[in-house]
Parts: structure tokens; C-alpha cells; sequence
């Protein structure tokens, strides 16, 4: 069993909508930032959104107002809901569980998923 696993990714027309989960373990999900990510097809991985343990999001500038980050503790599930989808939201998907120590502040962990592929078509 993996410790981060995306789904939902697929294949939508622009200005469509895809819903994107992320299963974790419960302790990551209660110690740990889930983030999401995104890799375009020969381009940088990018943040997309995060969602801290306090329950704060945030997002990239170029997603926001289409992207919420959420979680349901009851299912240890973090979801990204995309919105209003464009051709250059094109990209693989991944979550990401991200904590830095707070009382060594320049150790950090991270976990990464397999990543799940998102085509917009124009």
C-alpha cells in the first residue's frame, strides 16, 4: 500500500470540472501539509494548492477562484475540485504530504504519489 494514492484524474473539455482524490494514512493527514501538485507535459512540476493540519488553504495564483483543496478525515482523503478547466491545466497530478520539524526547522519530510493525468481538450 502506497502512502499517498491520486485518482480522478481523466480527460474533460475546457471549461470542465474533474475532482481529484488523494488517499493517506491518518497520521499523515493529521501531521502533515497535503499539497498538490502539477507536472505540464516537459515542464517544471508547480504547487497548485495546499491545505495545512490548521485547516488553512492555499492556492497558485493561476488557480485560484477555480481550485478548492479540501479534506475528509473520515475517508483519509484530500481532494483538489478543479473548475472551469483550461488546455493549459494539462498536466500529471500529485499529491504531496509535506512537514517541516518545528523545533528543527530545517528538517523536512515529504511523500509523493504516483501522480494522476489531467488532458484538457480546447
Amino acid at each position: 500500500q502506497a502512502q499517498l494514492v491520486e485518482s480522478g484524474g481523466g480527460l474533460v473539455q475546457a471549461g470542465g470540472s474533474l475532482r481529484l482524490s488523494c488517499q493517506a494514512s491518518e497520521s499523515i493527514l493529521s501531521m502533515y501539509s497535503m499539497n498538490w501538485y502539477r507536472q505540464p507535459p516537459g515542464k517544471q512540476r508547480e504547487l497548485v494548492a495546499g491545505l495545512s493540519t490548521d485547516g488553512i488553504s492555499n492556492y497558485a495564483d493561476f488557480v485560484k477562484g477555480r481550485v478548492t483543496v479540501s479534506r475528509d478525515n473520515a475517508k483519509n482523503t484530500v481532494y483538489l475540485q478543479m473548475n472551469s478547466l483550461k488546455p493549459e491545466d494539462t498536466a500529471v497530478y500529485y499529491c504531496n504530504a509535506h512537514r517541516t520539524s518545528k523545533i528543527m526547522t530545517t528538517m523536512s519530510n515529504d511523500y509523493w504519489g504516483q501522480g494522476t493525468q489531467v488532458v484538457v481538450s480546447s
